[in-house]
């Protein structure tokens, strides 16, 4: 049987396209990540063996902090050779980040084979500096092409779940205990958004007394400021058929196919995800994301017309936005159209095609 790596953490950005291809790989996996973050929560519900390295993201500035980074990131590859010489795998799959880079750069030195998958409009700085010596780059966007020197890169989209493919909005709405009527949601990514909660709670019961249906993605380390607010807001809102507050969702699937329309924060997995559930979205970037990469992905959704771009200091336009699209349903399936024609649902089966073409 095949032993892969398969390395990436931090966000959901750069989990769950590392889960969608190492649930698809054939052989035996071990998961490369940081004990400390979400990938270790989701990796522990899998049957993989999960290999800890101690790292975490640069700092911005040149000062001793980079180097005492530097030390982490040196005993991080370390470790990582360690792995690597102990279980032999036949291919390393990364996807990007700084989570990813030990046992990246442990694999170039040891001459094991690599493949990345960089999920933003402009790849990080992982992968502008390894994928030069990757058997394979695939990215999620055409404009990251232009910051990869690898004869083999390929625009894939991201890894997305199958379900995606088969669950009708119908059916999300019902498993979700929703009425079949026109569906708001409103996300920060996996850690949440304090703006975006912030004007959630002023908005709720504006958008509840108008008919829509809203379901309230708050983030987990968030949800306790949330129903504070919420109480002073709205305070029936648990009462309110209309409204699904949680601090998270383990089935975004099923929340994305319900929805019509969509706020969310800019990281290239829920852009994916959105386009794949045909999602008119309103997205406010990350304004402090690494390589401003938030804002970069968002301009590139609003270029395509598959997505409205909004600044994160201007979210009190929020309930304009997504009343304008519910009074203007001409707009709203434009919105819907476009964004479908972005989804690519292959992603999967197309990047581990690739990685069995270049790395063997």
């Amino acid at each position: 049987m095949d032993r892969y790596f398969v390395t990436g953490g931090g966000t959901g950005g750069h989990i769950y396209p590392a889960i969608a291809v190492a649930d698809n790989l054939d052989g035996e996996i071990f998961y490369v990540g940081n004990p400390k973050n979400l990938e270790y929560n989701i990796v522990s519900q899998k049957n993989y063996t999960f290999l800890p390295v101690n790292i975490t993201a640069m700092p911005r500035c040149k000062n001793l902090k980079l180097l005492f980074w530097l030390f982490k990131l040196g005993f991080a590859v370390l470790r990582s050779m360690t792995y690597l010489l102990k279980y032999k795998p036949c291919a390393v799959f990364g996807t990007g980040g700084y989570v990813s880079a030990p046992c990246l750069i442990a694999a170039k030195i040891l001459h094991v084979p690599f493949f990345m998958h960089d999920c933003d409009a402009k790849p990080g700085l992982v992968t502008i500096k390894l994928s030069p010596y990757a058997k394979g780059v695939s990215v999620a966007f055409e404009s990251a092409c232009d910051y990869i020197k690898n004869e083999n890169c390929n625009v894939n989209g991201n890894p997305i779940r199958s379900e995606f493919k088969t669950l009708t909005k119908e059916a999300a709405r019902k498993n979700l205990g929703l009425e079949d009527k026109l569906t708001v949601c409103i996300m920060g990514g996996s850690q949440g958004a304090k703006s975006i909660n912030d004007e959630a709670c002023k908005i709720l019961k504006i958008l509840s007394d108008k008919g829509l249906q809203v379901i309230f993605q708050t983030g987990k380390k968030n949800f306790d400021d949330v129903k504070e607010k919420l109480s002073k807001e709205y305070p029936h809102y648990e009462s309110d058929k209309n409204l699904i507050v949680k601090p998270y969702f383990d089935d975004m699937v099923t929340v994305l196919k319900a929805s019509d329309i969509a706020v969310s924060r800019a990281g290239s997995l829920s852009i994916s995800e959105l386009c794949a559930s045909s999602v008119a979205a309103i997205y406010v970037p990350y304004p402090y994301a690494a390589a401003d990469h938030q804002r970069k992905n968002a301009r590139f959704m609003e270029e395509k017309g598959a997505g409205i771009y909004l600044e994160d200091d201007e979210v009190g336009k929020l309930s304009g936005l997504i009343f304008e699209l519910v009074e203007n349903p001409q707009k709203l399936q434009s919105l819907q159209n476009a964004a479908l024609a972005c989804a690519k649902y292959n992603a999967v089966f197309n990047i581990i095609k690739q990685i069995k073409e270049f790395v063997y």
